[in-house]
């Protein structure tokens, strides 16, 4: 026996009472369980062994088509004053800086709302996008320097070699 009474340890007093508290709930559970007479709940998704799927529809139901969109020409800018003689379409500067333009612009936002959070950094523990993209801006700038040093070092190595 020691010199000092040994203390009871808080953590562990809590343990043994929630463990106590968890063990009295499953018994309460079982006894609901046992007066609704109703088995374990399962997700409405999954059906029980005994009962089977609900009967698929009758008739499948059809989308509506609108053939005027099937048949419209993808381009509208296609009249016959863009083809040549030979049936080859004739370049149109125009038309590939608007392709072209279209290409950069990129896709639309699919959630501007949250891109906008994003790019002001308001969502707890993201950083906002002009720091992200200084950081790679950074990044790209150092990765530059260190291939010109390499470069120009080659540079002194080929000379010095060739003098």
């Amino acid at each position: 026996m020691g010199l000092l009474p040994k203390k009871n340890d808080p953590i562990s007093d809590r343990s043994r009472a929630l463990k106590a508290e968890i063990s009295a709930l499953e018994a309460r559970i079982k006894k609901l369980e046992v007066q609704n007479g109703a088995g374990p709940r399962l997700r409405s998704s999954v059906y029980p062994s005994g009962a089977a799927a609900p009967p698929p529809p009758g008739e499948p139901v059809f989308e509506e088509v609108r053939q005027k969109d099937l048949t419209q020409s993808a381009d509208p800018a296609a009249t016959p004053e863009h083809f040549n003689e030979l049936g080859v379409r004739k370049f149109d500067l125009w038309a590939l800086f608007s392709g072209f333009k279209k290409q950069m612009r990129g896709r639309p936002l699919s959630n501007p709302k949250l891109v906008h959070y994003l790019a002001a950094g308001s969502i707890q523990g993201l950083r906002p996008l002009r720091y992200e993209k200084r950081v790679a801006r950074n990044r790209f700038f150092a990765l530059l320097a260190v291939l010109a040093l390499f470069c120009l070092g080659l540079v002194f190595y080929w000379k010095a070699r060739h003098s």
